[in-house]
């Protein structure tokens, strides 16, 4: 199951890449980015700006949990299976289907057709997600394909797996994305809904008994993980991963993911400011201070 396949990307790795974006994370992160990507199902994502209320989705439902309320459709999420009736039967276009299940092979198929930016950028594919530790086997088989074929391969994940995957994962990896939501575990466990213990001990196996090459990524949520006390503990657990880490990535909170929730007829759980360049600033003399 995937969610989207976007080409030409910059910032997934060295050089010009193709990143998968795979179904499934273990973490429930306040902040997502990408909540259509939680679940390992397709969702449907609604547009209330183009639903006239017609009710023609409340017709085709086959488990008539659609209603019109309001002038406006609305579903049962904890109900829907993403069955794409709804989207098939609406005119306006406001609804359409996020998630389809593919193979490996339509995967590299897709991917193997940019093989010459990764070989001239040095690029090459990136999965993403959600995690593609979610869906192990699945990514396995594509992550093989891609080194058959001497393609650079790169993950990025939370790194919420059994060693045992993990493992079985990155031996058809040239490169860890890895993230750091949080150093305090109950502080970790309340804003994405899991202790950061088996994430940190998995990211110390990566660095000393893989010896696998690591780019730190960070989000900065404002108010969450962004103080001074956080980001030099931060910066300190990152440097004790010694050589395997090759660069420190700083992802400033935007606002993207709030569409996203609407489209999903779930409420925003927060409303927060990206930080200011100034703030980033003064995180960033911290990690040049310490890493």
């Amino acid at each position: 199951m995937v969610f989207n396949i976007q080409r030409y990307c910059i910032h997934d790795g060295p050089g010009i890449r193709t990143t998968v974006f795979i179904n499934g994370c273990p973490l429930k992160c306040f902040w997502c980015q990408n909540p259509e990507g939680q679940s390992i199902r397709p969702q449907i994502f609604l547009n209330k700006d183009r639903c006239t209320g017609c009710g023609r989705c409340v017709s085709a439902c086959p488990k008539g949990i659609i209603e019109i309320f309001g002038g406006k459709s609305r579903t049962n999420r904890d109900v829907c299976d993403g069955c794409g009736k709804c989207v098939e039967a609406c005119p306006n276009e406001a609804r359409s289907l996020v998630g389809r299940w593919v193979s490996a092979e339509e995967v590299f198929d897709l991917v193997k057709k940019d093989y010459i930016f990764y070989e001239k950028s040095g690029g090459g594919v990136t999965l993403s997600g959600g995690d593609p530790l979610a869906q192990p086997e699945f990514s396995i088989a594509i992550l093989k394909l891609c080194k058959d074929n001497n393609i650079h391969t790169a993950i990025e994940t939370c790194g919420h797996a059994p060693w045992k995957t993990v493992k079985e994962v990155l031996q058809y990896v040239d490169l860890v994305l890895y993230d750091f939501k949080h150093m305090d575990p109950e502080k970790h466990k309340q804003y994405t809904g899991v202790s950061n213990n088996l994430i940190l001990e998995n990211v110390k196996r990566i660095c000393h008994e893989l010896s696998k090459p690591v780019w730190a990524r960070i989000p900065i949520i404002p108010g969450y993980n962004d103080s001074p006390d956080n980001i030099e503990s931060t910066a300190k657990f990152i440097k004790e991963l010694g050589k395997s880490i090759q660069q420190v990535n700083l992802l400033p909170y935007h606002r993207l993911g709030e569409t996203k929730f609407e489209r999903l007829e779930k409420e925003y759980p927060f409303s927060i400011e990206p930080p200011s360049e100034e703030h980033l600033t003064n995180i960033k003399k911290i990690f040049n201070l310490t890493v």
